[in-house]
């Protein structure tokens, strides 16, 4: 299983705590509750174990790389996922998101430690 072994500050809960609460750890798993409201951007951080993403609610987004890289635009490949959708999502090194729309984003992700 692939992980990002980077700093420990870049991980979503220290690097961008206003964006990601702790709903439950154990050695197992880590669950938290993702909110980026409209046109907020979400600083610098990783996800450093994969796992699926709940989506709750949703509009465009843009993640850019550590570099400033566009990665994912939305509005250009249109994967916008439909609340009450779920996708896999491999470890994230360091990135932003960008909340490009009009509504808030919102998704539980549920991070699979071992």
């Amino acid at each position: 299983m692939e992980t990002w072994t980077g700093p420990d500050s870049f991980d979503a809960l220290a690097a961008a705590p206003a964006y990601h609460r702790l709903l439950f750890e154990n050695d197992e798993v880590r669950v938290l509750d993702t909110r980026v409201e409209s046109n907020e951007t979400v600083p610098l951080h990783t996800h450093r174990w994969p796992g699926f993403a709940y989506v709750i609610s949703t509009g465009d987004f843009v993640r850019r790389d550590a570099e400033g890289t566009v990665v994912v635009d939305t509005r250009t490949t249109g994967t916008v996922l439909e609340p009450g959708s779920a996708v896999w999502l491999p470890a994230l090194p360091p990135h932003s998101l960008e909340n490009v729309s009009s509504s808030e984003i919102r998704a539980i992700h549920v991070e699979r430690k071992r």
